[in-house]
C-alpha cells in the first residue's frame, strides 16, 4: 500500500492545489488498486504511467456536502462554475447523485457520466411457496433429494462417514419419532409407525419440511 497522499506532492507541484481534491483521491485509489492487482497476479502487468496518446483524458469526483449539482440544464463541479450541457435523460425524483466522471474525447468534446443511487421499493407481501425440494448428503452419492432422485458423484468423502452418521437426521418424517441408535450400515430407516424407506431420502424429506415450516411461518 502506498503511504503517500496527493497532499504530499502539493509543495513540489503547486498546480495540484487547483485540482479537485476528491479527483486526486480517486486517482490514488485507482493506483493502489493497480498495484494490488499486480502483486496478486503479476501477469496483469506492472502499473504504467498514462500516455497522452493511449489514455483518455478524464477524472472522477464524488458528491460531498452538495459540491456537485445538476439543475436547469447546467452542471456544477468542484472548483468550477456552472457549465451548460445537453442532458440525455431526466433524473427521476428520489435519485441521489453520488459521483461524476468527466471525459474528453479526441474530437475535443466533453462528456459527463453521472452515477445515481435510489432505494428500491420492495414488496413486503408473504412469499407463495409453489414447490419445495429437500436435499441431503448421502454415502452412495453426492446428494439425495426428497423426491427420491439422486445426484451421483465419485466417493471423495469416506473419511467423513462416521461423523456424517452422527450428524445425519434420525427423525422419521411421518411421526417425528427419533431413532437414537442408527448405525452407518443401516441404509433403510424403519420407524415404529411402519414407515420403511431409504435413510437418505427420509433425511431429505425432513429438510424439505423444515424449510416449509420456516417459509410458511
Amino acid at each position: 500500500m502506498l503511504k503517500n497522499t496527493p497532499a504530499f506532492y502539493k509543495k513540489q507541484y503547486p498546480w495540484l492545489k487547483e485540482v479537485d481534491s476528491l479527483a486526486l483521491a480517486n486517482v490514488q485509489l485507482h493506483l493502489e488498486r493497480a498495484y494490488q492487482n499486480f502483486f496478486r497476479n503479476p501477469q496483469s502487468g506492472f502499473p504504467k504511467f498514462k500516455s497522452k496518446h493511449r489514455s483518455r483524458a478524464g477524472y472522477t469526483t464524488n458528491v460531498v456536502n452538495g459540491n456537485i449539482k445538476l439543475e436547469e440544464g447546467k452542471l456544477k463541479l468542484p472548483k468550477m462554475s456552472h457549465v451548460k450541457l445537453v442532458q440525455h435523460r431526466q433524473i427521476p425524483k428520489g435519485y441521489q447523485l453520488k459521483s461524476v466522471t468527466v471525459t474528453q474525447e479526441p474530437s475535443g468534446k466533453y462528456y459527463a457520466s453521472l452515477l445515481y443511487t435510489y432505494e428500491s421499493q420492495i414488496s413486503a407481501e408473504k412469499a407463495v411457496v409453489e414447490k419445495l425440494l429437500g436435499m441431503d448428503f448421502a454415502m452412495g452419492g453426492m446428494a439425495v433429494f426428497s423426491d427420491g432422485s439422486r445426484a451421483e458423484y465419485p466417493m471423495y468423502y469416506r473419511k467423513s462417514e462416521k461423523k456424517l452418521c452422527k450428524e445425519q437426521r434420525k427423525l422419521s418424517h411421518c411421526v417425528k419419532a427419533v431413532k437414537k441408535e442408527l448405525e452407518l450400515s443401516e441404509r433403510i430407516y424403519e420407524c415404529r409407525c411402519g414407515n420403511r424407506m431409504d435413510r437418505d431420502v427420509n433425511a431429505a424429506i425432513n429438510i424439505r419440511e423444515e424449510e416449509r415450516n420456516i417459509l410458511c411461518a
